[in-house]
């Protein structure tokens, strides 16, 4: 393969900007398209490379997916001894990269995420083409919350790997699935992220590795992941589609928890090597992760340690900072950690500079000069000397000259003869602690004048007879106290099954963190008991545990107004139909509905009659709900 270095222009169109990664076998360019002014991604192998017919072919299939959530093949050929395929590039991060940091996806952004995979590969699937290399490192949150699908056909190509059948692609598409919910790889093809459980020969369902995964998610990875027998019909992508759309639901607001886990990045991907071949001699593993992707590359689909790629053989990663010169590291056989300086990105530029710790460490400040101790009350003066008398505007006294000097306080002498004014260290702190006591003594006089007028001891000691009578104060509503320990499950009786209203998201409203909230769907009409209203109410049923007289519940709310009715009842109810409500009222951001009198039960269900109105129709958020009771 001919030489190339930045700044050639490859087919008199693509300028090579940036060498980011190479092996003795490809190397991976970040250039520019100088028709179109726009950066690209462009893997260069020899043309004689045992890999280069199949990634040409798997180009120009991939350049036939019209799917704009595909990372595009957008040129590719072959001439003067090289062949290159240049793609989209894309700034996100994978999916992998995402489960390794921040652990697995609350189930609903799970399904979110491969139900678009799926409905990206299921056409394709039906004219019998696969992506080849469905795993967590080929599909990223971009950086506008988006899932994007990366290397269709070209990575696999580039990795050597023989065709892939669709009902393999289709067992990849529930270990995404099953990592997405674990954070552990069940699929078919090799990954990076480590492989999920087995006992039995069966690979354990999401529910046995981690809690809280939702049964309708569990039975599909199940169906897949472990058929169990051939007399029954795998899934196939159009019906792991339609389970998981039928999961999400309504997606909105999905794109904005995503785009959290989308930091944006400089893509930094090495390109593997053809496994037969050995690497070239020097190859230098690099010290950290690439922290980021560029589209089509097989191993810009993945950010992890290069040490612990999938790849047989290291790769040797060239230094983005050329004016740097960073201190030798292990891979250099020195066992320090590396010198190399912290990138500092510039996003609206696509510069990279970089930040250098200082060599050495900073002197220590100067340790700070106790000041001196200035007694409480000052001591006698010397004999034969004046005690200090009040300052006369304009004077120059013995502290001035002392705060000149720097000798410390005023030692309380000097002066000229006693006067009138004159102001005795001690004097103020005796007239004080007199005032004091005079006051607490008129006060308790008072007191105790007040006890004897209602017919009780000085100090306020009741009767047996008063005693004995019950006090106002022991009713449950003036002992009611914050309920703790409360769980909640949302109530949807109207709605379409499985009847539910963002389930993973209820306990926010019981957390204690105000910062975390419960939110309805989105209603293009208000709620109401006629039409053109949908359903009359949702809400939440709050299990307290154990009974309690319930006294009042406070409510933060984000948006306004919102309908709120209170039931409390001794059993969970399926539906408010026919229960009387403890209070109604309309709340804003924060609200407390009190009960006339407290009623006794261990449910309390929370039950919105009519949503804020939103951007897009009408929108509940409950942030928390705290219960005021009293045990009965």
């Amino acid at each position: 393969m001919r030489s190339m270095r930045p700044g050639d222009v490859l087919a008199s169109r693509y300028r090579l900007d940036d060498l980011l990664s190479e092996t003795d076998y490809g190397r991976f360019w970040l250039g520019e398209d100088l028709v179109l002014a726009r950066p690209v991604a462009i893997h260069v192998v020899g043309a004689d490379d045992d890999r280069t017919p199949e990634m040409m072919a798997a180009a120009r299939r991939s350049a036939t997916i019209p799917d704009t959530r595909l990372l595009r093949v957008l040129d590719a050929d072959a001439s003067e001894g090289i062949a290159y395929v240049v793609n989209e590039w894309g700034r996100g991060r994978s999916l992998d990269t995402i489960l390794s940091a921040d652990g697995p996806l609350p189930p609903r952004q799970a399904a979110y995420v491969v139900c678009e995979i799926a409905d990206i590969v299921r056409s394709p699937h039906e004219l019998g083409v696969t992506h080849g290399r469905l795993v967590p490192e080929n599909v990223m949150i971009d950086e506008a919350g988006a899932v994007r699908l990366m290397g269709f056909g070209v990575d696999a190509a580039l990795h050597g790997l023989p065709p892939v059948a669709v009902d393999t692609e289709v067992r990849d598409l529930a270990g995404l699935l099953h990592a997405a919910l674990t954070g552990k790889w069940a699929g078919s093809s090799a990954s990076a992220v480590d492989r999920a459980p087995e006992g039995n020969g069966r690979v354990l369902r999401p529910r046995q590795v981690r809690a809280g995964v939702p049964r309708a998610l569990d039975d599909l990875c199940d169906a897949v992941l472990n058929q169990r027998g051939q007399h029954v019909p795998a899934p196939d992508a159009h019906e792991v589609h339609r389970v998981l759309g039928e999961f999400v639901g309504d997606p909105a607001g999905l794109t904005d928890d995503l785009l959290g886990r989308a930091r944006a990045t400089v893509p930094v991907p090495p390109v593997p090597s053809a496994g037969r071949r050995p690497a070239p001699p020097g190859a230098v593993l690099p010290a950290e992760p690439s922290p980021g992707r560029a589209s089509g590359d097989p191993e810009a689909t993945q950010v992890h340690d290069v040490g612990q790629s999938v790849d047989p053989e290291p790769t040797q990663v060239q230094d983005l900072s050329p004016s740097v010169d960073p201190a030798p590291t292990r891979a250099h056989g020195v066992d320090e950690p590396t010198q190399l300086g912290m990138p500092v990105f510039d996003d609206e530029n696509d510069e990279v500079s970089w930040f250098n710790p200082r060599p050495d460490k900073a002197p220590p400040p100067p340790p700070f000069e106790p000041p001196p101790e200035r007694p409480l009350f000052a001591p006698d003066p010397p004999a034969g000397e004046p005690v200090r008398r009040s300052r006369v505007p304009g004077e120059v006294t013995p502290a001035d000259a002392a705060a000149e000097t720097g000798t410390g306080y005023w030692p309380w002498a000097g002066g000229e003869e006693d006067t009138d004014d004159q102001v005795v260290p001690g004097r103020s702190w005796l007239r004080l602690a007199v005032a004091v006591a005079a006051g607490m003594l008129l006060i308790l006089g008072v007191v105790m004048a007040y006890n004897i007028g209602r017919g009780r001891g000085p100090l306020g000691a009741v009767s047996e007879q008063e005693s004995v009578a019950p006090s106002p104060s022991a009713s449950p509503s003036a002992t009611a106290a914050p309920v703790t320990g409360i769980t909640a499950l949302d109530l949807d009786p109207e709605g379409d099954e499985p009847k539910t209203e963002h389930r993973d998201l209820v306990p926010n409203a019981v957390d204690g963190k105000p910062g975390t909230a419960w939110r309805t769907q989105t209603y293009n009409d208000q709620l109401g008991p006629e039409p053109p209203a949908l359903k009359s109410g949702v809400g939440l049923v709050l299990d307290l545990q154990e009974d309690y007289a319930v006294a009042s519940v406070d409510v933060t709310l984000r948006g306004e107004p919102t309908g709120v009715s209170v039931y409390v009842t001794d059993e969970a109810p399926a539906d408010v139909a026919g229960i009387s409500p403890a209070v109604t009222g309309s709340l804003g951001v924060e609200g407390t509905l009190a009960l006339d009198e407290p009623v006794t039960g261990r449910y309390v269900t929370l039950w919105l009659t009519s949503l804020p109105a939103v951007a897009d129709g009408f929108r509940a958020e409950v942030a928390e709900v705290v219960v005021h009771g009293a045990r009965p």
